[in-house]
């Protein structure tokens, strides 16, 4: 068996700096915390269940996928006929890395976050809004035959 680098894993793919990953074990820690947080405050919302997506952690309810923990941070889908709500407490759009938006997701204000109650009634518009948008279509395979000439 070759040797791998020391900065690599066995499978050959290059490994951060300890610095950088001290941080994401901070990070993950922080949101791990914090998740705990989110969903004891949500205890009384049935079946919601959370996933590790891209660094993040996403919750669901059943098949509905409403919000992203981030950084510490808690953030709701939402659209058209919610998103004043978000904006009018001056939340701004999902920023994944700098100057990359995901407008659909906005951070729940803090005073909503500490009223379980509040953010229960938050939470489940949220559901209703991932609703509303139905399931994903799927997407058409694009033919790559060709006409005969």
């Amino acid at each position: 068996m070759p040797d791998t680098p020391k900065h690599t894993t066995p499978q050959g793919r290059r490994l951060p700096p300890a610095t950088a990953r001290a941080r994401f074990v901070r990070m993950a820690a922080k949101d791990q915390d914090f998740l705990e947080f989110v969903l004891d405050q949500l205890s009384r919302m049935a079946g919601l269940t959370t996933r590790r997506m891209f660094g993040a952690i996403g919750l669901y309810q059943g098949e509905h996928f409403f919000a992203i923990i981030d950084d510490g941070i808690l953030y709701f889908i939402t659209d058209d006929e919610t998103r004043p709500r978000y904006e009018s407490h001056g939340m701004k759009p999902f920023e994944y890395a700098p100057g990359k938006f995901l407008r659909t997701y906005h951070p729940v204000p803090v005073e909503v976050l500490e009223d379980d109650t509040e953010l229960q009634a938050w939470a489940r518009e949220a559901v209703a809004v991932q609703k509303r948008k139905g399931p994903k279509k799927a997407r058409k395979k694009s033919s790559t035959q060709r006409k005969p000439q």
